[in-house]
């Protein structure tokens, strides 16, 4: 399938859950509508006029036209009869009726939130779609995803965002983004989502994954390297074992905040310089060189709690021959308290 096909069918694909829903939940209006206007139009042609024949089905329909839209032209070709006035002033009540229903209808379904949902997935579709310049995927719009999206942005980098979270997602219309991020609530780990946030464009240039589940994560690491093995795919992980799993497929740059944290303060302690060299450059263009840091005495550390982000950490400092002692309200076996 050629790459002018594929997006032909991933546009028809968008389109047509919009269209079915419009269908269904107005066929019951329009058809009701149809018929009314059917019939008033019948019935013109079979009642006899002045000269003791109908209107044609053009003149029939022509008067129906204006008169169900309450424009209200007059009685053409001729004056009507009786037996006319009579029908047209019943057909003008069954309209008004038919109009009401339909329209009341019509409101009903703009307010649904299906369909709103289906609007909205349309809308970010096309603008995913036209995308012409380099953009990254961000899967997962935290804290993390936040900061990153706003320092790419400072680096006049494009992004299309998926979150689960909704909150999030319209965050982004007030956010004081240079240009527009389009943003989408779905679930990162449906390769259909990802298509429509535009993973098999050709302008994404590379995949992030930052939610705060590893198991999603790894799935947006398998599937962009079984999709799109050409593109860079940073994943964010705490656990050992998946970060193993995440490297079984592809390349991916895997990053474990905990291990970056020790790292860094471990540099910080034994290389101040090296550590506000190291700030500065990942700080961004116009980024003052922060104030050098200076490194504790020596001596005892307490770290208080020892959950995973305190387990790490303690290893790292135990690892520079440091002493550290734990304070943490929970029992640990393997630690004293």
């Amino acid at each position: 399938m050629t790459a002018r096909r594929r997006h032909f069918s991933a546009r028809y694909a968008e389109q047509s859950p919009t269209i079915f829903l419009i269908l269904r939940r107005m066929r019951v209006p329009l058809i009701f509508l149809i018929v009314i206007f059917s019939v008033s139009v019948l019935g013109l042609t079979l009642i006899p006029g002045q000269r003791g024949t109908g209107m044609s089905f053009f003149d029939a329909f022509y008067f129906m036209s204006y008169t169900a839209t309450t424009i209200g032209y007059g009685e053409l070709p001729e004056p009507f009869s009786g037996g006319q006035r009579l029908w047209v002033m019943a057909t003008i009540y069954l309209t008004v009726v038919g109009w009401a229903y339909t329209i009341g209808s019509l409101l009903a379904l703009i307010q649904d939130r299906t369909f709103r949902q289906a609007l909205a997935l349309r809308r970010f579709s096309r603008t995913v779609n036209r995308l012409r310049e380099p953009f990254l995927l961000l899967a997962g719009y935290g804290q993390t995803g936040q900061i990153l999206g706003r320092a790419l942005d400072s680096l006049g980098r494009r992004m299309v965002v998926l979150d689960l979270s909704a909150e999030r997602v319209d965050a982004l219309d007030i956010d004081s983004y240079h240009a527009d991020v389009p943003g989408l609530v779905g679930d990162a780990t449906d390769p259909h989502t990802l298509d429509l946030a535009g993973l098999e464009h050709p302008r994404c240039e590379g995949v992030l994954a930052l939610t705060d589940s590893d198991e999603v994560n790894l799935v947006v690491a398998m599937t962009a390297a079984l999709i799109r093995p050409d593109i860079p795919v940073v994943v964010r992980t705490l656990s050992p074992a998946i970060e193993h799993r995440m490297r079984s497929f592809g390349s991916p740059t895997v990053v474990n905040p905990f291990d970056r944290f020790g790292d860094h303060v471990r540099l910080a302690l034994h290389a101040p310089a090296s550590y506000q060299l190291m700030s500065w450059l990942v700080g961004g263009p116009g980024a003052e060189l922060p104030a050098p840091g200076r490194p504790p005495a020596a001596g005892r550390w307490v770290v208080c709690g020892y959950g995973r982000f305190g387990r790490k950490f303690v290893e790292d400092l135990r690892a520079d021959g440091l002493e550290v002692t734990i304070i943490d309200a929970a029992e640990q076996e393997d630690e004293p308290g």
